[in-house]
């Protein structure tokens, strides 16, 4: 997006940073040290109502919505001999980084299926979610502990292709979760952020089938201190160079209005409100 709109001209100059997870890029947002931040729409709406991820220092509202952007898929991967969420009660399984995103996907996900973090062996492995998997892929160090046994299972919460499974689907036999339809609705009706989502089959070697899962959305926020004008001036350039920028990255092939404006829990940028 920052390749495409910095050939335009449309006033701005977007200079793009490697960052932590979702959380980190609220922060930098709402205390004035980013304009613009990718983040999964799940922790936007724990920011925004001081829940969850933001239980203990509460709210961080200094921030305003301007697109989401693409599914983030949450996949969960295993090894070839497990093949039902059921199945991960008593495995080793990675759920992410501690305090992450993905963290609170994977205990929602099992939520819904009777199962808690006290019923599996909680592996934290790091990797941070967002900047990092949209660069390169991310999820390697659960993907290496799968690949060399440390591990039965990880939660992955990314767009789908993700690099560091595809990696892994090449050595190793693999399996991807469904979520069916029962546990998606209850998931949904706790979480209403969720959608159901399908993996098509040859996405990754080995998984030939359609596999359904849950999603939630990457979208970008804005800092509120950014004109109406300039905010206006983004939203209009991604949507209207949809083609340019999925010719450089497959996600840009998800840009889509409708998309763009459905399970967005807090308040839009001016600037994006007047454009859509």
């Amino acid at each position: 997006i920052a390749n495409v709109l910095n050939s335009k001209d449309i006033g701005v100059n977007i200079n793009v940073q490697s960052t932590g997870a979702s959380k980190a890029n609220i922060y930098l947002v709402n205390d004035g040290e980013a304009d613009l931040a990718t983040v999964q729409n799940d922790v936007m709406d724990y920011a925004y109502n001081g829940t969850d991820l933001f239980a203990e220092e509460g709210a961080a509202k200094d921030f305003t919505a301007v697109a989401a952007l693409y599914a983030e898929v949450c996949q969960i991967v295993t090894s070839g001999d497990i093949k039902s969420v059921d199945e991960l009660k008593g495995k080793r399984v990675s759920v992410g980084d501690a305090g992450s995103g993905v963290e609170f996907n994977a205990r929602q996900i099992l939520e819904a299926y009777g199962i808690s973090f006290d019923d599996i062996q909680v592996n934290n492995l790091g990797f941070g979610d967002k900047m990092t998997h949209i660069s390169t892929g991310g999820f390697g160090d659960s993907a290496d502990a799968l690949k060399d046994g440390k591990i039965d299972a990880f939660f992955c919460t990314a767009g789908a292709p993700t690099t560091a499974i595809v990696e892994l689907a090449t050595t190793n036999t693999i399996n991807l979760l469904t979520v069916d339809d029962e546990h998606a609705k209850i998931l949904a009706d706790a979480h209403p952020f969720y959608t159901t989502y399908s993996i098509p089959g040859g996405s990754y070697k080995g998984v030939d089938d359609d596999v359904q899962t849950v999603a939630i959305k990457a979208t970008l926020i804005a800092s509120p201190k950014l004109s109406e004008e300039t905010v206006y001036n983004i939203t209009k350039a991604i949507f209207e160079n949809k083609d340019e920028i999925a010719a450089t990255h497959a996600k840009g092939e998800e840009l889509d209005l409708d998309y763009a404006v459905s399970g967005i829990s807090v308040p839009f940028h001016p600037g994006a409100e007047k454009y859509f």
